[in-house]
């Protein structure tokens, strides 16, 4: 499998094959050209061999892809069942409908726990995963293998957060606290959200229409 020299965004395009794949499944397609494939997704079909053979060779010449096992190669180049491991920081409003409602196993995570340093929600647990105090963080970190962390914490002390965990050997990030954070070790890697651009960019299209 290639991996040299993959653009940022042919990664930022895995996700969206691998869910409109898991759609076809769903639909009981068992296989399907490139150029249906980009019809459903409004992508050139010559963009998605383009995409797919950065990663090998997938389906063949007159016969298309067959869905199921080009979903399972997708899933396994993104890392879908490495069963990752993850904790989250924050259980605020934002923190807690994550809990609640995200398929975080689906996507090939396992939720180990939740810290917060509200008395409130300390001891309780939502949807299964159990909060802790953030005083018992470093000590579950050094105990258990993190892969990443979930930040839904204030602004303010989001960067003094992620460095103290990149100290204990955090190297994945999933950070909703609208700062862009960073390292200088270019093994830490974090995928920042900001819900504002997108609003934003659905703005510009509904204003330039």
């Amino acid at each position: 499998m290639k991996k040299e020299n993959i653009s940022d965004a042919v990664i930022r395009r895995l996700p969206r094959y691998y869910r409109q794949l898991t759609d076809l499944c769903a639909r009981g397609i068992v296989r399907i050209s490139s150029h249906s494939l980009g019809q459903e997704m409004n992508i050139t079909a010559s963009q998605i061999r383009q995409d797919f053979s950065c990663f090998g060779e997938f389906g063949q010449q007159g016969y298309g892809y067959n869905v199921e096992e080009l979903r399972a190669e997708i899933g396994h180049i993104l890392g879908v069942d490495n069963d990752h491991h993850l904790i989250m920081i924050g259980v605020g409003n934002l923190g807690h409908a994550l809990l609640q409602n995200f398929p975080f196993s689906q996507t090939g995570f396992t939720v180990d726990a939740a810290f917060d340093v509200s008395p409130a929600i300390i001891g309780t647990s939502v949807n299964g995963v159990p909060i802790y105090s953030m005083e018992e963080l470093d000590g579950f970190i050094r105990e258990h293998s993190v892969d990443v962390v979930v930040l839904t914490i204030p602004q303010s002390t989001a960067q003094d957060t992620a460095d103290h965990l990149i100290s204990l050997g955090i190297r994945g990030f999933w950070n909703f606290t609208n700062v862009e954070l960073s390292s200088p070790s270019s093994d830490v890697k974090f995928e920042n959200i900001h819900f504002a651009d997108s609003l934003l960019t659905l703005s510009y299209r509904i204003a330039n229409r």
